[in-house]
Order: structure tokens, then sequence, then C-alpha cells
């Protein structure tokens, strides 16, 4: 069967997400979602936090932490929950609750009881690509992740932001503006070695 899931980029910052567990697992699903989302508002409660969760919490002034023991009410308020708690007892009894509120949930290692999961994801600047293998393979999402980081040019990003401008100085109607956008893209894949930003034939190597 092919893979059913929908692709979303969700604005976190806008939004309430719980992290629950303070060990290796909470780090590393904090760690993920601040380097995506640096904004993003988290607060994390687990027993016992370790030291790496309150340095990086330090340097990011949305994120809370609770060291203490996970109580029901912590979901209240919360749109997503991702729980990361070593106990599977545990991870399914707070999975369960947070169901019965409706709240987005990923249970760390645990396909099964997820409403989403948190992809392999390739940044070049405003250009973001989440990589998906259904929950089958964390491993071949990083190395697809890996081969994206070193296929797609540095130009990218130079590109995106340009495009507004690429795209007003192109006459003539949408479909010819599309047809030459297409070519343009091709061109800077192409030629990814360029340290020109902007590909030959691109309007804004022409001179006014």
């Amino acid at each position: 069967m092919a893979n059913e899931l929908y692709p979303v980029f969700l604005k976190v910052q806008q939004f309430d997400t719980l992290i629950v567990g303070g060990g290796e697992v909470g780090l590393e699903k904090l760690t993920f979602l601040l380097k995506s989302s640096p904004k993003a508002k988290v607060t994390l409660v687990g027993k016992e936090i370790k030291t790496e969760i309150k340095l990086l919490a330090a340097n990011h002034d949305h994120v809370t932490l609770l060291e203490r023991e996970f109580f029901n009410e912590d979901l209240t308020g919360m749109q997503m929950v991702i729980i990361a708690t070593e106990d599977h007892e545990t991870n399914v009894s707070i999975r369960n609750e947070a169901k019965s509120r409706d709240i987005l949930v990923n249970v760390a290692d645990t396909p099964d009881l997820c409403d989403f999961y948190l992809g392999s994801i390739v940044t070049k600047g405003d250009l973001k690509i989440a990589i998906s293998t259904n929950g089958k393979s964390p491993t071949i999402a990083k190395r697809l992740k890996q081969a994206l980081n070193e296929a797609l040019p540095h130009e990218m990003d130079s590109l995106l932001q340009n495009m507004r401008v690429i795209r007003d100085r192109l006459g003539g109607n949408f479909g010819f503006k599309v047809k030459k956008l297409n070519h343009i893209t091709q061109s800077l894949v192409s030629q990814r070695q360029n340290d020109n930003p902007c590909p030959e034939g691109c309007p804004l190597a022409q001179k006014d």
C-alpha cells in the first residue's frame, strides 16, 4: 500500500506543544523540534531532566521545563504532545489521555500509536523538505536527507529570495512565465557548481 500520510508544515510557534520525558529521547525530540522551529512554544515535563535539555532550554525563551512527575492536567491547553518517557506503559497511558482530549500525539518509537511522525528534514534557507518512510525506517530517511543536502545547490535559497523579482520582470502571460521559471530553476540545478545565484538567462543577470 502506498504511503497515505498527508504532509503539512506546522507553525508550531502559534500553539502549545508538550514533551513528556526528560531523558535522552526527550532531548532528541526537543532538539529536533527547536532546530526546525527555534521559536516553538514547548513545555517539557520529566521526573529528571538531563543537563543537556536544561542548557538547550536556556537558549530558547519559549521553552518551559517542569522537573517533576507528569500529571494529566499538563495536557490542558496543549495542541500537540510528544511522549518520550522510557516506560512503555506510561507512554500508552499518556497517549490515551491525550487522545481523549483530541490532542495530536506522537509516541517515540511506537508508530502504531502516533497521529504524526517527525520525519527527517532538509533545509536550504526558506526551502524545507520533509522526508517520511511511513514510520518504517528512520535510517533510510536519514540517508535520503544526507543525499538531498549534497544534491541541492547552495544557490537554491538565493534563487528563492529573488523569485519575486524574477517573476515581476518576466513579460508574457501566465503560461509563458511558468515555462520560463521552470527553465531558470532547471538551469540552477544543472549548474550547481556555479557561484552565481542567478543562472545564465535569468532576468536578474541582465542589466537595466
